[in-house]
């Protein structure tokens, strides 16, 4: 889950990129970066941090060009690293730079081939910058002698889907070109396009999410489709080709449980609406499975559930209230890299209004349950602010499954669901009750906004991994590997500990 952005204007294009990635701050707050380019010459600012953080006025004036591409990141594969911070760059054959949101699931087996094959060298664990050097090799095969056209532009694309596998939305610059984007062949990660006609001319725009183009002022055209490339030469002209054999839609319904900001338009399908139709279906689950509840108010946990919450206390006709307060300055919890940072974190970013709570049975509703960490916090502090029954509903079903495709749901042990009945997930987060959403409601939360879309990537609900090619095996190594990553983090948290004790001592 990490935001990018590509434009192509008539004016400077680094306050677009850098006011763009703040609107997608939400995507990702580990790092943050921005390439411009200036006729052949590359421009890069990036590092850790949020993008507020990360880009100083000193080093916005030297973000020189009209053409750039932008990059907010949370890692999911590497490390969090400043050297792991996007885009990344290669000089060989041409200059390219790379932003790139979701996971190749077959990044080990590319690293091998770019070595002993293409004769290209990898210098961080990055799935991206293994993405950004099968591009280089793959433009390098397709260049007619030392040139490159948009025919073999596309046909550099079509290597990509080849060879690659996963999800992945992209966004890249060729020196001397122009600026590429392109979805992986399952359309999982979403990617937009848009324009804005100024008296210069039009410029262009690809995103992550489509609040970007409405935040800056351009109109949304469409959503690239999968498998497709759209290229932006130095012209300013616009042109699109399908690059992959075979394609499905497939987009990730954790997008609009979660990932997404509400007033985003994703494949059609608006996350809001989306949401407010989780929030009847989960009502209707409510009537129907455990009608005997005795409910006074209903609380969303803010922010991402709030939509759900209002349209399921509207359906079964009862009060919906604020009942906690959020400190817009703490990022995300279920973002965060280790157990006792996001522990912590929901006591700073939450407070509970106790006149809410008082004496009444509340239903507290989110958007999903993942490893628990901020549902038993925020339960006990219902009870704290005085509550006498609380319930737990989640606007999604439960994860039961790690996500490889870019969502950071790296182990079945840390899943609170896997292996537990919702009797046992309700005791293990201190609530009376614990309510999730179907599946197959979910699903028709979303299709009753786009009847288009017939199939979606639930793999974290279900344990479908759509791209077949996921095993045992690869699922075992992937959570070892995020095992010993956390074993890490918990080391240096702990290690960071022991130092303030000796210091207080």
């Amino acid at each position: 889950m990490c935001g990018i952005l590509g434009v192509v204007s008539k004016s400077p294009a680094n306050q677009i990129l850098y006011d763009g990635l703040l609107v997608l701050q939400h995507r990702g707050q580990d790092a943050a970066g921005i390439v411009t380019r200036e006729g052949n010459t590359f421009h890069l600012h990036k590092g850790n941090g949020q993008v507020g953080d990360v880009f100083r006025t000193r080093n916005m004036r030297s973000l020189l060009g009209n053409m750039g591409i932008g990059h907010v990141r949370y890692p999911t594969a590497g490390c969090s690293s400043s050297a792991e911070a996007q885009p990344f760059y290669v000089n060989s054959p041409f200059g390219i730079v790379l932003g790139h949101n979701g996971n190749l699931t077959n990044a080990e087996q590319l690293k091998k081939e770019l070595f002993r094959q293409d004769l290209r060298h990898v210098n961080t664990s990055s799935d991206s910058e293994v993405l950004l050097n099968v591009l280089a090799h793959e433009l390098q095969e397709a260049a007619s002698g030392h040139s490159l056209d948009r025919a073999s532009i596309f046909a550099a694309v079509a290597g990509v889907h080849r060879r690659c596998r996963g999800a992945y939305a992209v966004v890249a610059m060729i020196a001397g070109y122009g600026l590429l984007a392109f979805r992986d062949p399952h359309g999982i990660r979403p990617l937009v396009v848009g324009s804005c006609t100024t008296p210069q001319g039009v410029d262009y725009l690809v995103a992550s999410e489509s609040v970007a183009l409405d935040v800056l002022g351009f109109k949304l055209l469409r959503d690239v489709a999968p498998g497709e490339a759209i290229f932006i030469d130095d012209a300013g002209s616009l042109y699109c080709q399908q690059c992959a054999s075979k394609t499905s839609l497939n987009p990730c319904i954790f997008e609009y449980v979660y990932l997404a900001r509400p007033d985003s338009v994703i494949d059609g399908a608006s996350v809001y609406e989306t949401r407010l139709r989780m929030g009847e279906n989960l009502a209707d689950k409510i009537r129907r499975v455990l009608p005997q509840l005795d409910i006074d108010v209903v609380i969303p946990i803010p922010d991402t559930s709030r939509p759900s919450a209002l349209q399921l206390a509207n359906q079964l006709g009862l009060a919906y209230r604020e009942g906690f307060i959020k400190n817009r300055y703490i990022g995300r919890t279920f973002i965060m890299p280790g157990q006792a940072l996001r522990k912590k974190s929901v006591r700073q970013k939450l407070n509970a209004i106790g006149i809410e709570f008082q004496g009444k049975n509340v239903l507290l509703v989110d958007d999903s349950i993942v490893r628990g960490t901020t549902s038993r916090e925020i339960v006990q502090m219902a009870r704290e602010a005085g509550a006498n029954k609380v319930y737990f509903a989640s606007a999604a079903p439960p994860v039961r499954f790690p996500n490889v495709y870019g969502i950071d749901m790296p182990t079945r042990q840390e899943l609170l669901a896997t292996g537990r009945t919702d009797e046992q997930i309700a005791h293990e987060i201190g609530a009376d009750a614990v309510i999730y959403q179907d599946l197959d409601a979910l699903i028709d939360a979303v299709r009753k906004v786009n009847p288009a879309i017939t199939r979606f990537e639930t793999s974290c609900f279900d344990g479908n991994y759509i791209t077949g090619d996921i095993t045992p095996e690869y699922l075992a190594a992937v959570e070892n590997a995020r095992c010993e990553a956390s074993h890490q983090s918990s080391d240096a948290e702990s290690s960071m500990q022991l130092d303030l004790n000796l210091l207080e001592g």
